[in-house]
């Protein structure tokens, strides 16, 4: 693992989101010559597989709470995301 890879893997979702955005806004002005605009392409598009993996990450720990009948919590279930 490269030492880029090592620092954008233990970046938080946040720092890599940012980051990330940071890239877009600078190559879309369009000012960056054409070898750092790769550098930068490379660097977003493993920042975006990073969020990708902790959004997964976080979506298979969110749990639906269970009420019984009487309204009270019972238990938690995992989410599905395709019934909601």
């Amino acid at each position: 693992m490269s030492d880029a890879a090592k620092e954008i893997a233990g970046l938080s979702f946040e720092d890599a989101l940012k980051q990330l955005e940071t890239i877009v806004r600078e190559l879309e002005q369009g000012n960056v010559p054409l070898e750092r605009s790769i550098d930068m392409y490379e660097r977003g598009d493993a920042l975006r597989q990073h969020c990708d993996t902790l959004l997964k990450a976080a979506e298979a720990k969110v749990e639906k709470i269970q009420l019984g009948q009487n309204g009270e919590p019972t238990g938690t279930t995992e989410l599905d995301p395709q019934n909601g």
